[in-house]
């Protein structure tokens, strides 16, 4: 028969076992909580890959919004689903939330386009010169056709050494046209775009006109291919630059219009 102190001692014992065993089950379900959220994030990058072809990234808490003008931009007529579009009723409420947020101090736009719709990509251009905040772009890849008035819309413009712009003149298809009223309406319309990009760049009107006829550098068509330093030159685009550089005088920018108000 047990004693007081060893009845104590076993109790004690048997306590302590309860507990190591509880803490030990609750140990192993919050490792197996933890690996189902592991799986559960694995399957949501999986499905992200599969659905947009690239990993989800965290949000980043920044004062700048990045805006791309990628593929054709999609204007009034809907495109084939296998062209990348841009969608330009997309992007005019975007710009309407940049301006108004006053948590977003500055906009990057970064154009990879080959043009698309002249009266969607002017609208775009339209309401990028009209925004009170820092607008700096940058021409990636390609910015041609309509994306040349979109990039000189930015305050500041760069593009990188390896792109290049091309400015042709204005046309809705390949066919000649055989109607007075349709030629007049593109010369109108030609002479809208033409006024945007030398309103907002240190190009001439005259240049910009002698590089839609030019007839000597593409092989079926009209026109111009600029690249980087070239665009630079004829004064079409402010500066020959990377990333960096724009996001630099974004910054810049920004700190001056703080200064500014304080």
């Amino acid at each position: 028969m047990l004693t007081g102190q060893q009845e104590n001692r076993r109790q004690n014992a048997a306590y302590k076992n309860e507990i190591a065993d509880n803490q030990a089950d609750k140990t192993a379900e919050e490792n197996e909580n933890r690996q189902e959220e592991q799986t559960q994030q694995d399957v949501d990058r999986s499905d992200v890959i599969s659905e947009l072809g690239t990993a989800k990234v965290p949000e980043l808490v920044s004062e700048i919004h990045v805006l791309t003008i990628i593929g054709q931009v999609e204007g009034h007529l809907v495109l084939p689903p296998q062209n990348k579009t841009t969608k330009y009723e997309h992007i005019m409420p975007q710009l309407v939330a940049v301006e108004e947020s006053p948590d977003i101090k500055g906009l990057l736009v970064i154009l990879n386009t080959v043009g698309g719709d002249v009266e969607g990509g002017l609208a775009i251009a339209e309401m990028m010169a009209g925004m009170s905040k820092p607008v700096v772009s940058l021409v990636l890849g390609g910015g041609h056709s309509i994306g040349v008035p979109i990039a000189v819309a930015a305050k500041k413009s760069y593009i990188a050494p390896t792109a290049t712009m091309t400015i042709h003149p204005i046309r809705m298809t390949g066919m000649v046209l055989g109607v007075q009223q349709s030629f007049d309406y593109l010369e109108r319309m030609q002479d809208r775009v033409i006024g945007f990009i030398t309103a907002h760049s240190k190009i001439s009107d005259k240049q910009v006109r002698k590089f839609m006829m030019n007839t000597g550098e593409l092989a079926r068509d009209i026109g111009t291919v600029l690249a980087g330093e070239d665009a630079v030159k004829c004064g079409l685009i402010d500066e020959v630059g990377s990333l960096q550089d724009a996001l630099r005088e974004l910054h810049r920018m920004i700190d001056e219009n703080k200064n500014q108000i304080n």
